[in-house]
């Protein structure tokens, strides 16, 4: 039980960390979502059935805060935590947390993430299904990706340590 207390108190944490300070890091209008790589590590510890709750549970969350497009971030965030699933095993964890496969899954979970989140926010406007995706899922899933070189990091350097 106390595994769960300390997921909600770190979900928390990136919610805030999201909203408030990622906007510094913001080329360009797009932004790393911390949000993903988190939901991808639940995944990825938990597997594709925890992770899909995780995910409905923070995308609602972030869906009753924030007053958007209300089910969104819930739809594509259990979206992001099933297709992460897909890579979930259990013997395999803390090797696929501290290679090159943690940053493939973040890659193809935020695209198939970004990808569905952007058609659907940008349907009723100008912008074209092509450049929704182009434009603003490509370049957020690189940018997400890319930060996950930061967990991907620590956890190889505590891969090493503990040999």
């Amino acid at each position: 039980m106390t595994r769960v207390f300390k997921y909600i108190f770190v979900t928390l944490l990136v919610i805030v960390v999201q909203t408030t300070m990622v906007q510094f890091l913001a080329l360009q209008g797009i932004t790393p979502d911390l949000i993903v790589i988190w939901i991808v590590y639940l995944t990825l510890c938990e597997g594709q059935l925890a992770g899909s709750i995780w995910g409905f549970g923070i995308g609602l969350f972030i869906d009753l805060v924030s007053s958007s497009f209300l089910g969104l971030s819930a739809l594509t965030k259990t979206i992001c935590g099933f297709v992460a699933g897909y890579f979930y095993n259990e013997n395999k964890t803390q090797m696929i947390l501290s290679t090159y496969r943690f940053l493939v899954v973040v890659l193809v979970a935020a695209f198939v993430h970004n990808t569905i989140y952007f058609v659907v926010f940008t349907r009723g406007t100008d912008v074209s299904v092509l450049r929704a995706v182009a434009q603003f899922g490509l370049t957020s899933t690189l940018y997400t990706a890319t930060m996950g070189l930061l967990p991907l990091f620590g956890f190889a350097r505590k891969q090493m340590l503990s040999r």
